[in-house]
This record gives structure tokens, C-alpha cells and sequence, in this order.
């Protein structure tokens, strides 16, 4: 079964999106900061994370690149998520290596097709809502 870890300070969207991340049929573990993403990653050795951009004690950006560094997640995909308009940050997800960018808020449909999309991205549509 797949294991997503969810990264992601506010903890109503990390709840709703375990009960989301559940119903889907995969398992889920959550960190709450920039600070513990990466030994909970460790720990937890995920399929696929989600990570939030903006967090506590660092950015997701980092995060990103602090998990692609160690071998074990450099093949790891990552969907961005963000509650940010700001100019840039999709083209900067892509640039760490990004399967995909969702802007909150979204729904479960899209969070399903960022999921389906990272795990088979050859077969993802070019209309796909992770991007």
C-alpha cells in the first residue's frame, strides 16, 4: 500500500487531507514543520510527499532539497501544496523536481489526480490538476 507523508503546519488541512489520503486506500503520516520533515520522512520512508511551501522553521522548497540529497528520496515525487498566489513558485517546484503544485484550496478530485499522477506520470493527462 502506498505511504504518503503530508507536510503541513495547519492541522485542520492535515486532518482532512489524512481522512482524504485514507479513503484513497493509502497510508499517511504527517509532520508539522520544516524541522522534523526530514526524520519523519526517514522514519516513515514514503511513496510520495506532500509538502506545504510555507512552514515553520523553513520553507518546503528546502525541505525538497534537503530530501533529494539523501539517496534514499532522491527518486521520491513531490507535489507541492500552497496557499501562496505569489508569482514564481510553480516554475520553483519544477525546478526542485516537482510532480506537482496544487493552490489550496482544492478538492479531493485533485488531490486524487496529483496522487495518480506521481505514481504513473506517464500516463497522467496533459489537462491534469496537479500543475
Amino acid at each position: 500500500m502506498m505511504k504518503i507523508l503530508l507536510i503541513e503546519d495547519d492541522k485542520r488541512i492535515t486532518t482532512a487531507m489524512g481522512i482524504r489520503i485514507k479513503s484513497f486506500g493509502f497510508n499517511f503520516s504527517s509532520s508539522p514543520d520544516a524541522i522534523s520533515a526530514v526524520s519523519e520522512a526517514v522514519r516513515y520512508k514514503p511513496d510520495l510527499v506532500i509538502l506545504d511551501i510555507n512552514l515553520p522553521g523553513g520553507d518546503g522548497f528546502t525541505v525538497a532539497e534537503r530530501l533529494q540529497c539523501q539517496p534514499e528520496f532522491n527518486q521520491t515525487p513531490i507535489v507541492f501544496i500552497t496557499a501562496s498566489k505569489k508569482d514564481g513558485l510553480k516554475n520553483k517546484a519544477r525546478a526542485v523536481g516537482a510532480v506537482g503544485y496544487l493552490e489550496k484550496p482544492f478538492d479531493s478530485m485533485q488531490l486524487l489526480q496529483a496522487i495518480q499522477d506521481s505514481v504513473d506520470p506517464d500516463t497522467a493527462s496533459s489537462d491534469h490538476h496537479a500543475w
